[in-house]
């Protein structure tokens, strides 16, 4: 199994308690990267996910595609998350890329996805001005 094999494997069975699983992937130096959050290290990252997952009631990712050539690699993906915050305590689905550069360990993760479909538009408050606002620019 490769390191990006080993990625999926392990953020499909992370949580809260078992983020010590991410040191057998990423580099102590790892930079993470996602529209909301630039991170410096892994035990700043591993302290990230603590606690993202200590708040979630689910979290899984569905692998599409992968692509790997010379240390770098694209995973196409859904997010399938249930946060008691968010619409309503109800699944949301957010697809997402990630690019993950590598060796025998992976150096950098940079996620790209839509902030604004997985949070914005799912607050109570706030989420039917941000939908009212994306369907009046189309």
């Amino acid at each position: 199994m490769d390191i990006v094999d080993k990625l999926q494997s392990t953020f499909n069975s992370l949580g809260a308690n078992n983020v010590e699983s991410l040191k057998e992937v990423y580099s102590e130096n790892i930079i993470f990267e996602d529209p909301a959050h630039q991170i410096i290290g892994l035990d700043s990252f591993m302290l990230y996910c603590h606690n993202l997952y200590k708040n979630v009631s689910k979290c899984k990712f569905e692998f599409i595609h992968v692509s790997k050539l010379d240390g770098v690699a694209f995973l196409e993906w859904n997010m399938h998350l249930i946060h008691p915050r968010l619409n309503k305590g109800n699944e949301i689905i957010v697809p997402g890329i990630s690019k993950i550069i590598f060796d025998d360990k992976i150096i950098s993760h940079r996620d790209y996805f839509d902030l604004g479909a997985m949070l914005y538009e799912k607050l109570p408050c706030i989420g039917g001005i941000v939908r009212k606002i994306k369907s009046n620019l189309g």
